[in-house]
């Protein structure tokens, strides 16, 4: 059965998506640990990170830099966190944070924003992103 994520890399759900490349799509994360906590998903389903081929596994590293970059650039922190948990949904995912102290990778705190917020962050965050794509 396909994950939450091949769905939503399928289009069958909606996301808030800041990008994507033939191989990789990240979006925020509906229930975020701090604004502008970001997903990081390969397009092909592996369960377990470290299942991932090395090929896959070094794109999707490369690829999760670009969007920090981005992601730091346009959301006020001073480094972004950087973790893999992969419980919750078995679709292998680095989750990115924006973050100012260590206590803002707690989590054990996941918040909602309104919609409109999260429009507002995913646009900024697409716009700063898509400069390090180019």
């Amino acid at each position: 059965m396909a994950t939450i994520f091949t769905k939503i890399v399928n289009g069958e759900i909606p996301c808030y998506k800041v990008a994507e490349d033939d191989r990789h799509i990240a979006f925020l994360d509906i229930n975020p640990v701090t604004p502008g906590h970001t997903l990081v998903v390969p397009k092909h389903e592996v369960s377990y990170l470290f299942d991932l081929s090395d090929d896959e596994y070094v794109a999707l590293e490369l690829f999760a830099k670009k969007v920090a970059k981005g992601l730091r650039e346009a959301m006020p922190c001073k480094r972004i966190g950087v973790t893999v948990i992969g419980l919750e949904v078995p679709h292998a995912h680095i989750h990115l944070l924006p973050i100012t102290t260590e206590a803002d990778m707690d989590f054990h705190h996941k918040s909602q924003l309104p919609g409109e917020e999260m429009e507002s962050i995913c646009a900024r965050i697409r716009e700063a992103v898509a400069k390090e794509l180019d």
